[in-house]
């Protein structure tokens, strides 16, 4: 795979295949070009706060929509894709752009070439050019079971959602689908008339009926306008949902109350959407090929435009970079609209959480287990029964074999059965493809029925539309099953029971489910998820065309954190319609303080954490009751300023200079940390570290809180002040120090701080990480000679000193490099598409080389895009690589092993040109103290909680050159930590 097809995972629980009904038409990208994002340098229209000549404020007054109809909106849109276009016109690009964004984001969509991006990058109105990428889907929580349908509950006082717009950006919709049938409502207040029902292209495909929107489905729209043009429209040539991902969340976020629901004949009872009266429009943004990013960032832009309240976003992808939909989420948020996105099911790794999951202005949410699950029995021809999940009716008794046996273990779609299970019981394994395509290869082959097994016994078992009878169970009951298959000889023999509703343990993380903390170049520094919710077997709509799963059901029961996401999308509908005037990060608040803790790790045993759970799991208890996911009594509130210092401090800064400047000197932190977010982290607790945070009274009471701390082991906590005062709309803001007094370096311990009185409690995670040390990882000087200085703090009492190591001269080595004909690179290339630089590393303390577009020179130069790897001859394996977008390269090897290595020049992109360049590369001496870096004052000791300063001196570094050292900073046990030290002259 090439770098620019970026590797992002399926992230729904259940692998969604493919299978198309109709031939796609053909399309294909622009010859020589791929699709990039233009994102432009002003304010999109919801935070245009004036300042042109002409073109009024467009940002919504607080508490209002944005009117997308209205002239000052309409005239500034103009204004922007103007300069958009002339931005092109100014790159010589004579290429449309496509899904052209004004109102929550300021960016368009395009194909260029290599070149034509570079000068798209010098375009003075221009911020950022990034290649587009995709993102995927992330795919009946009892209302009993969250607390919604009991006296004094929700559905009982009135909140059913009724007067708010939910937005489902997803797969589109089934409309005829009873979840979605108008049961009476009133068209909400204050959207457009001409919103679009995107349903009825029968000349693409027959089966895609023309749909007339009524005020429960209020419109459709089709968004996939880059995904079309490079791989066609697919299934439908519109909303109508060709998958059922996205019918499942609508119906789950926003489906009516108690609609019958059937799978395979099999009555299930009824299902509700947690907002049944809420006002739903879909937007169709997924392929079956996943997302670009431009299409779901329009699709974002057109539901601000159209007035949605919540957004429901269960999409995204395993890389934690910052897209265009990430930062399009920002300025809905700044908008009002609320957004629950699913956490990723990559889990239950640590720091599996991805894009736009990580970013601290949308909810994310974890997935956990309700009280009800759908159980079949595989009773065997011994007598032994096994339990496992299913929704897939009877079989009678029938020979079982294992597909091990038949040179099938995985069962998969693409390798043949020796000999074909023909009306057999087939044993398969988990792994490598998708549960329901297993099925799919037992069917083919002319089996009867299958019992899918786990790899481990903390692996969730899942219900999914199999095309045969089915059931899953764990591992070991699968590894028993084998053993029985084995012993019978031939005679093996089994009956599947129909699947019936039974109770469950709520309240388990699935094992899916992503997990904390955040990776980089996100921050760890913020508590993700935010809170977790059900999302394993939920009862929801489906599409009767699906691209998974047996066709013909408008139901299914599904397991993945998009089913969690749409939970949380309903509440936040309930909570709009209690408190309308509520913002984004109240909302968001809310649901963290009042959650619940009694949540275990997949295990069922374990305590989760809140890097399993977040603020923990969502409660929305009694409307009127004080500590009510409606009545919290304080929020953690912030607004786009505070987000946008995340970002200027965050290693991905969309924003220019002069805005950061401003917002610094509003007072807002760059910190991650010090964001006013109803939890705290830090990843480097080196001493102590004191935490920001104002909350605001959003009762209707006098209140008289007293912070209570459940305290991170090894760990000293400080509220000052410990107790608050606050009148109905006051704010107060309050300091948290925390300093380590003996936990372990590098393990995070967990704990919580409490706000308690007058009826209320509000609580929020805190998630510490002691460090032994902190210390810069770089600093930098100029000329010859000088001296410079770096501050550390210890997070320990014990033995401290400074080796300075260097300084390494420059080295600037030369080369040429052809175009790659397949562009994927191996060191046998070399000449037709790669060249080898041998370099001796013996010695080496720390080697780094760089290879900028600077560094290019030939007819292609500007454009070109050349990748670097390096392979050690010692063992011949790849250490390190880096494959930037464009010629933008870094190689870091520290305390390389002595010997040879390879640095391989890839010629990725040269336009089919010789490419010169000149590589800079340095290799600082393993010799301590023996070089012109020099450290001349050091603190003798370290002791934990104190701050010292390290003076260094350097000299002899060349005019027109860079020289590179380390200060290697040492305990009793050897180096713990180095700063590099870069000299410039």
């Amino acid at each position: 795979m090439s770098k620019r097809a970026l590797a992002l995972t399926v992230a729904g629980a259940t692998a969604l295949g493919v299978v198309a009904s109709m031939a796609p038409a053909s399309a294909s990208p622009a010859k020589g070009k791929l699709p990039y994002v233009v994102m432009m340098a002003e304010l999109p229209a919801v935070a245009y706060e004036g300042g042109l000549a002409g073109l009024p404020a467009t940002k919504p007054a607080e508490g209002e929509k944005i009117n997308a109809r209205s002239k000052k909106v309409t005239d500034y849109a103009g204004h922007l894709k103007r300069k958009q276009k002339a931005a092109l016109t100014g790159a010589g690009v004579a290429e449309k752009p496509v899904n052209q964004m004004t109102t929550a984001a300021n960016a368009f969509a395009v194909q260029l070439t290599e070149a034509e991006a570079e000068r798209m990058r010098e375009q003075q109105d221009v911020l950022v050019v990034v290649k587009d990428t995709m993102r995927q889907k992330q795919t009946d929580a009892s209302p009993t079971f969250l607390g919604l349908n009991g006296k004094g509950q929700a559905w009982a006082t009135g909140l059913t959602g009724e007067g708010v717009t939910v937005g489902v950006i997803d797969t589109g919709i089934w409309p005829e689908h009873p979840s979605f049938a108008d049961p009476g409502l009133k068209r909400p207040e204050g959207l457009p008339d001409n919103i679009p029902c995107e349903f009825g292209d029968t000349s693409y495909n027959p089966a895609d009926k023309p749909f007339t929107c009524q005020n429960k489905l209020i419109g459709a729209r089709d968004m996939r306008t880059l995904y079309k043009l490079l791989q066609g429209p697919e299934v439908y040539n519109s909303a109508r949902d060709y998958d059922g991902h996205g019918t499942h969340t609508a119906s789950t976020a926003a489906g009516n109350a108690d609609v019958k629901a059937s799978i395979f004949g099999i009555d299930r009872g009824t299902v509700s959407g947690i907002a049944p009266k809420a006002s739903i429009i879909a937007y169709s943004a997924l392929g079956e090929g996943g997302g670009y990013g431009s299409d779901l960032a329009a699709a974002i832009d057109q539901a601000v435009a159209d007035g949605v309240d919540v957004l429901n976003y269960s999409i995204g992808s395993s890389s934690p970079t910052v897209g265009p939909d990430d930062i399009a989420f920002l300025f809905a948020a700044d908008s009002g609209v609320r957004v629950a996105t699913s956490n990723g099911n990559a889990g239950p790794n640590a720091g599996t959480i991805g894009s736009p999951a990580q970013v601290p202005w949308v909810t994310s949410v974890g997935a956990s287990t309700h009280n009800r699950g759908f159980n079949a029995i595989a009773k065997l021809g011994n007598g032994k029964e096994y339990k496992g999940a299913s929704v897939t009716e009877a079989l009678p008794s029938k020979p079982l074999v294992d597909a091990a046996a038949l040179g099938n273990p995985l069962c998969l779609e693409d390798k043949a059965f020796n000999p074909a299970p023909t009306g057999k019981i087939v044993l398969c394994e988990r792994g490598t493809n998708a549960r329901v395509a297993k099925g799919k290869a037992v069917h083919d082959a002319g089996g009867a029925g299958m019992i899918l097994f786990n790899n481990n016994d903390a692996m969730a078992l899942i219900t999914d539309s199999h095309w045969l009878p089915a059931v899953h169970v764990n591992n070991t009951n699968g590894l028993a099953i084998k053993a029985y298959i084995e012993l019978a000889r031939g005679n093996a023999k089994a009956t599947l029971t129909q699947g019936v509703a039974e109770p469950a343990k709520g309240s388990v993380m699935a094992d899916f489910s992503s997990r904390g903390p955040n990776m980089k170049p996100a921050s760890d520094n913020i508590i993700k998820p935010d809170v977790t919710a059900p999302g394993v077997n939920i009862l929801a709509g489906n599409t009767p065309t699906p691209g998974d799963g047996r066709p013909g059901q408008l139901f299914q029961s599904i397991s993945g954190t998009s089913m969690s996401s749409p939970e949380v999308a309903g509440l936040m509908a309930l909570s709009t319609q209690a408190n309308p005037d509520w913002s984004p990060a109240a909302v968001k608040s809310s649901l963290m303080t009042t959650a619940r803790q009694d949540v275990f790790k997949e295990d069922g045993k374990t305590q989760a954490d809140p890097f399993d759970m977040g603020a923990g799991h969502v409660n929305p208890g009694k409307v009127r009751a004080k500590g009510s996911m409606f009545n919290p009594g304080i929020v953690y509130d912030a607004d786009t300023l505070d987000y946008v210092g995340y970002v200027c401090g965050s290693a991905e800064n969309f924003f220019t200079s002069t805005l950061c400047n401003g917002v610094k000197e509003s007072g807002r932190s760059f910190e991650a940390s010090q964001l006013n977010l109803a939890s705290m982290a830090s990843s480097a607790v080196a001493g102590s570290k004191t935490f920001t945070r104002t909350v605001t009274n959003v009762s209707d009471n006098n209140l008289n809180l007293k912070a209570q701390v459940d305290v991170p082991a090894g760990f000293a906590v400080e509220v000052t002040p410990v107790r608050i005062r606050m009148k109905p709309g006051e704010k107060a803001t309050f300091t948290v120090k925390v300093s380590n007094e003996s936990s372990a370096v590098g393990d995070w311990k967990f704990g919580a701080l409490t706000w308690k009185g007058s009826g209320y409690q509000a609580r929020s995670p805190i998630a510490l990480k002691a460090s032994a040390l902190q210390a810069p990882a770089e600093v930098t000087g100029t000329g010859a000679v000088g001296t410079g200085t770096a501050e550390v703090s210890f997070g320990y009492t014990g033995p401290y000193s400074v080796d300075s190591f260097g300084l390494a001269a420059e080295e600037r080595t030369a080369g040429s490099v052809g175009q790659d004909p397949n562009g994927s690179f191996s060191p046998g290339d070399v000449g037709n598409g790669a060249t080898r630089h041998d370099v001796d590393l013996t010695g080496t303390k720390f080697f780094r080389m760089t290879l900028n577009q600077a560094d290019l020179t030939g007819p292609t130069a500007g454009a070109a895009d050349l990748d670097v790897y390096v392979y050690s001859l010692a063992t011949g394996r790849l250490v390190a690589q880096s494959g930037a977008g464009d010629t933008n390269e870094v190689i870091e090897l520290k305390d390389p092993a002595a010997g040879q290595y390879a640095v391989f020049v890839h010629g990725w992109g040269t336009g089919g040109q010789v490419v010169n360049y000149n590589f800079h590369s340095w290799k600082v001496s393993s010799t301590p103290n023996a070089g012109t870096l020099k450290v001349t004052d050091a603190p003798a000791s370290a002791t934990l909680g104190q701050t010292g300063t390290i003076t260094y001196s350097w000299s002899g570094v060349a005019a027109g050159t860079t020289g590179l050292g380390l200060l290697s900073h040492k305990d009793a046990n050897g180096e713990m930590g180095t700063t590099l030290v870069t000299i410039k002259n």
